[in-house]
Formats: C-alpha cells, structure tokens, sequence
C-alpha cells in the first residue's frame, strides 16, 4: 500500500505580497516533509493556491492520479472561498482540512501587522470551512499544532482510512458458491454496493477451485508446510489433513491472485469435490491480508479485507469474528465470539496451534484449523448491512478480555469481550440497530475511522460507545431514516 502519497494544497491570495507567498510556500515545503517522516503515507506539497485556476486544476489532477490516495488543505493566510468553489465541487478523492498553523505560540515581543498577515490561519481556516460546509462537502476536520503527537496521530489515522477507501473501489470479491440458504442478513444488493463502494462481486464455480487443487504440486504444498512450522504450533500428527489445507490455501490464492481478487467466500453448503472445509487455509489467507465471509457473506468478507488495509502496515490486527454464545452471570457478563473454523490469527494472544477435530457440520472430513484465544485490549466490531435502499455500517466499541473459561472441549479460535455499554444494552442496541451475526473484530481500526470511511463512502454510520441507550439510539435511527429517505 505506500504506492499512495497524499497531497498538501495550501490556500493564500496576492494581498500580501511576493515575499508572504514565498514564506507561505518555504514553510509549507518544510511541513510536508516533516510531517512526511511521522506519517504512514508521504505528504507532497503541491502548490500554494491563489486562484480559481490553480486551485480547479490541481483537484482535477488529484482526481486522475491513481497514485494520489486524498487532498490535505491548510491556509496559511486568509484565502477567499469562493476562489475554491470550483475546485472543492469537481474533486472525488478524500478530503481532510487540517486546521493548524505553522507557529505554536504567540510571540509577544515580535508579534506585529506583519506578523498577523502572515500568520493567520485562524483567519483563513475559518473562511475555508465556510465553503465546504456550505457545499455540503465531507470532509475530514483536524484541528492542532501540526507537530504534535495527537495531531499526526490523527492524521495518519484519517490517511490509511482514505487508503482503505481507495483499496474499496478496486476491491474484487471471489465467492466460492453462493450464500447459505435461507440466511436474510449475508444478501444485498451487488449493483448498489459496486456503485457505492466500488466493490466487484462475483461467483466461481467450486468445481473450478477443485479443478485448481488438483493441478496444485506436491513441492508447492511442502513449501507452505514449512511455512506453517515456522508460524504455528503443531499439535496434530495428522500431517496429511494438514497438507490438504494447504492444497486448498494454494489453489484459493491463485485463483484470486489471477483475477484480482483480494477476498474471497464459501459455504459449507456448496463443498463439492472438496475433502474438508477449509480452516486453516482461510485462516492463513487472511493473515496474510485476504478478506473471508463464512457462508457466502461477501459482505463481511470485502470488509475485512478493507479493515485490515486501514490498520497498522496496510495488514492490521482485524479479523472475521460471529457471536455465538454468551455468559450472562451477573459481574462475569461477556459474548464469546468465535466461528467454526475461520477466524484470523491476526488478533491472538499467543502463538496459534494448528489442530485437527470433527467439526459436526458440511458432511466432509475432520478439517485442520488454527486454535487459540484472543488478547485483550480495546477494539471494535462492525457490521455492514443492506437496509434496501441505503447501506448501513454499524460499529460497536468493545473491551476484548482473556477468556474466563479455559473451553478444554471447544477446538477452535475465540475471543471473550464486554461489549459497550453493557452486554444487555449492547445486545439491544446491535439488534435494533440490524447487525448481523457476522462482523470484523479490529484492535487496529477505530471507531473514528470507520466514521471517516462511511463518509467517503457516502453511507449510513451507527456508532454504539459507552453512553449509547436503546432510546437514544432508536431516535438517531428514526431521525436517520427520514434524513436517508430525503437523499
């Protein structure tokens, strides 16, 4: 993912003269490449605007240059608006206003009129925020001295946000058969979701993936083994159940690899051909940054593959998680989140094991899969819905604990949280709000990404935190109802 730059435009006019615009353009250079060697993406300055002109022509170019992932813009100086109406309208990439300016203190004994021509960003920032608002333009707003930690911890968070939303519109999904039959939450509406996101969802055959497995070698398969040593623990002597995930991991990754594909589905439904379900082989997909949706969810699959875009190195801590049972004690009150196999190994505590146990469902062999428990820390699930019409992205802030319970008999990945407010509220809120059973669990991504990512994308954000209440929260649906039914 560093084949994306950003670029830093910062506004000013002739007002002040050629000896200001040379000062603003020196320190926008010096900024740019300071803030370049704290962020996760290069920050290129690319000129100080004080027309229509300038300013229209670089957002054109920012809109055809693939390399280029958003605009950053700062003023310097007072900049007058209406000379970015233009520019502001045509531009489609990500936008984030940082409000900062290049001094950090008033200096007392220095500060004069020529001082405060210069140097007024107050000013100037104010102005340009008019017009954006008044365009109804999402944007990201930062505000802060540009050299502090928060500030650019904030801005290379809304960075690999805009880097997810790029990876989005070329995102193509593989789905391996179609989805479990009956199931309501894991459908949608493919053409909207092209339009909206830029997601490319579309079906192969199993019987093309089987076909794949068996022109994969015997080399090749010993070759991924040796991976698996290195990455896993053994805990199994059943070797060749082990090399036949491999086999399947092997013939996935090429399949996809050939046609672009950076996540992929399957259903334990449509397994014909095929020995076993493949776990281990999903779960090392997806280390390896490939989205997964268990039971043709194409959905949550291409959301994992974007989330784990936006944490940390373009590959983060996010994985395929479902809710599956929960421990309702008072004072020991959690959801066990798990799946029957595929969870990623991304979010373990400890070095996985690869085991091999029944798995009581898809009439197959006893499959491989990584086994372990996931570490603590603060993270969040989220959930894209197709309410019709409309896509909703609801997101839930969790507190991720060791498990209570050692679980001797449960073979597979899980992890333990508290979820936020309570687990009884949580629950209410998660259901009225319609999210699925499926979700990605990220300790890398934060709720205000996601936020920023459902404003590129143009879609409907709920976010569930500590002080949400069902009350609360059914007004803010109720009035966002309305509001999308007016777009």
């Amino acid at each position: 993912m560093k084949e994306y730059e950003f670029w830093f435009v910062v506004g000013s006019q002739f007002l002040y003269g050629p000896e200001v615009l040379d000062t603003v353009e020196k320190r926008a250079r010096e900024m740019a490449k300071e803030l370049s060697a704290s962020l996760p993406y290069p920050l290129v300055y690319k000129v100080t605007a004080k027309t229509n002109e300038e300013i229209t022509n670089v957002m054109k170019a920012a809109n055809y240059d693939d390399k280029c992932a958003g605009v950053i813009t700062w003023c310097h100086t007072f900049s007058p608006s209406k000379m970015w109406i233009n520019g502001l309208e045509l531009l489609q990439k990500p936008y984030c206003h940082l409000a900062t300016q290049y001094n950090m203190e008033i200096p007392n004994d220095e500060i004069d009129m020529d001082f405060m021509n210069l140097n007024q960003a107050a000013h100037g920032d104010r102005e340009h925020g008019f017009i954006a608002a008044r365009l109804r333009k999402p944007r990201k707003v930062i505000a802060g001295y540009w050299k502090e930690k928060s500030v650019q911890e904030r801005l290379g968070a809304w960075m690999r946000t805009a880097v997810g939303a790029a990876f989005s519109r070329k995102l193509r999904v593989m789905r391996f058969g179609d989805n479990m039959r009956e199931v309501a939450v894991t459908e949608g509406d493919k053409v909207e979701v092209q339009i909206k996101l830029g997601w490319q969802v579309n079906t192969w055959p199993v019987g093309k993936l089987v076909e794949t497995m068996n022109e994969v070698t015997e080399k090749e398969i010993d070759d991924l083994m040796d991976i698996y040593r290195s990455s896993y623990d053994f805990a199994t002597d059943d070797i060749e159940t082990v090399r036949y995930q491999a086999r399947e991991e092997i013939a996935m990754k090429k399949m996809m690899d050939a046609e672009g594909c950076s996540a992929f589905s399957n259903t334990f439904q449509d397994l014909y051909g095929m020995k076993q379900l493949p776990g281990l082989a999903s779960q090392h997909l997806m280390a390896q940054g490939y989205g997964y949706g268990g039971e043709g969810d194409w959905k949550v699959s291409a959301m994992t593959a974007i989330m784990k875009r936006m944490g940390k190195d373009g590959n983060g801590a996010s994985a395929f998680m479902e809710d599956y049972t929960y421990n309702l004690v008072p004072g020991a009150k959690y959801s066990l989140g798990a799946h029957m196999l595929e969870v990623c190994p991304s979010v373990a505590a400890d070095k996985p094991r690869i085991e091999v146990h029944p798995l009581g469902i898809g009439d197959r062999e006893d499959p491989a899969r990584l086994v372990f428990e996931g570490k603590e820390g603060d993270a969040i699930v989220v959930s894209l819905i197709d309410m019709g019409g409309r896509l909703r992205l609801i997101c839930q802030d969790i507190h991720c604990v060791k498990p209570i319970l050692p679980m001797p008999n449960l073979p597979v990945a899980r992890v333990m949280w508290q979820a936020m407010p309570d687990l009884e509220t949580g629950i209410e809120c998660w259901i009225t709000a319609g999210g699925a059973h499926h979700t990605v669990l990220s300790y890398d991504v934060s709720a205000e990404q996601m936020k920023d990512w459902a404003a590129i994308m143009g879609i409907e954000f709920v976010h569930i935190t500590k002080d949400t209440t069902v009350e609360s929260l059914e007004k803010e649906l109720f009035l966002n109802d309305i509001a999308w039914k007016l777009r």
